[in-house]
């Protein structure tokens, strides 16, 4: 892959607003050092990277502030929230099932949850790339840590 179609850094903006649960913190970390570890990034028409993205959501919308590594801007992809909203509702409902599971000790409903979760991950991941066709290149992998880091965003506005 080459170095430059990567997202170097990322930036979830209004970080600061609220303390997540455990789960949700060990989400949002695994999946910014995952997309960190390897991503395919490639926004059009934009000169190559690597990249720096700002994600944040501003008036209820999904923003993609991307820039070049040294923090100059090169371009903002900003997507309706609607579509995202029921997949979004469901993730957290999963990471709160799962958290409980756990507490609780029962591993076949933890195995059920991750399945779950899972297959979630998946139709976010698709639903993302499609919304982002023609605006930002991203594969499948990246895709499903891009979602996880906007249910935290959507977590952190809502609590």
């Amino acid at each position: 892959m080459p170095h430059h179609s990567r997202i170097a850094e990322v930036v979830l903006e209004g970080e600061a607003l609220t303390r997540l649960n455990d789960e949700l913190e060990a989400d949002r970390a695994t999946a910014v050092a995952d997309i960190l570890h390897e991503n395919r990034f490639v926004p059009a028409g934009a000169p190559k990277g690597p990249y720096r993205l700002h994600l944040g959501l501003i008036e209820g919308r999904l923003a993609f502030d991307i820039r070049r590594a040294d923090g100059v801007p090169i371009t903002a992809i900003v997507l309706a929230m609607g579509p995202f909203r029921r997949l979004i509702k469901d993730y957290l409902m999963m990471v709160h099932a799962h958290v409980e599971a756990v507490g609780e000790g029962r591993e076949t409903r933890i195995q059920a949850i991750d399945m779950g979760r899972r297959g979630l991950h998946n139709e976010a991941a698709e639903l993302l790339r499609r919304r982002l066709d023609g605006k930002i290149e991203v594969d499948f992998d990246t895709a499903r840590r891009l979602f996880t880091l906007i249910c935290v965003l959507h977590q952190r506005l809502t609590h």
